[in-house]
């Protein structure tokens, strides 16, 4: 297997993996093992590969896993990303203050279901962190409280640390953040 940056070549099989991971489209039962919130079309993907924000596991030709990292500037205008920089902009993280020039998004996060328990995850989480570092010391993200095995995977595996609980949608989410040196 091989983690990278992601390429338009990729999109098609981006987009396959999020459609069978996507919250809306699993049963209760299949949310269980984890699902994606938020949904990225085609042109986003590009606009993340133009900004080197799209980073893709693959197993020969086939895309296995795959997560996004952008500045805020990539999110703005989204109304779920302009309460998250809103309400991050008030907090600290380890005795950093967050703001839009220190810290990025990172995420959705897909790994296919039949990797998940594997390195797969720290793998792209890590390359992806390792990718961000010399553009922002501070890594955010957001995760649905019914997301038990994301929440898990992220605080256990890649340490993540819960900053903020918000309320978005009618949905319940933790606000986390993490370094990335």
């Amino acid at each position: 297997m091989e983690t990278r940056t992601g390429r338009a070549a990729d999109i098609p099989g981006i987009l396959s993996l999020q459609e069978r991971n996507i919250v809306t489209k699993l049963s209760e039962e299949q949310k269980q093992n984890g699902f994606v919130t938020t949904p990225f079309t085609e042109a986003q993907l590009l606009d993340l590969i133009h900004i080197d924000g799209l980073f893709v596991v693959a197993d020969g030709g086939t895309i296995v896993g795959y997560t996004m990292a952008a500045g805020w500037d990539y999110f703005q205008g989204r109304p779920m990303f302009d309460l998250m920089i809103e309400r991050f902009q008030k907090l600290e993280y380890k005795g950093i203050p967050i703001t839009r020039a220190n810290s990025f998004q990172y995420g959705p996060i897909c790994i296919d279901q039949r990797l998940r328990g594997t390195p797969a995850f720290t793998t792209l989480f890590n390359y992806q962190k390792a990718h961000m570092r010399s553009r922002f010391p501070v890594g955010t993200t957001f995760i649905n409280t019914v997301n038990e095995r994301s929440f898990q995977a992220h605080t256990r595996k890649a340490n993540l640390d819960v900053i903020d609980r918000f309320d978005f949608n009618g949905n319940h989410y933790y606000g986390l953040a993490f370094l990335t040196a």
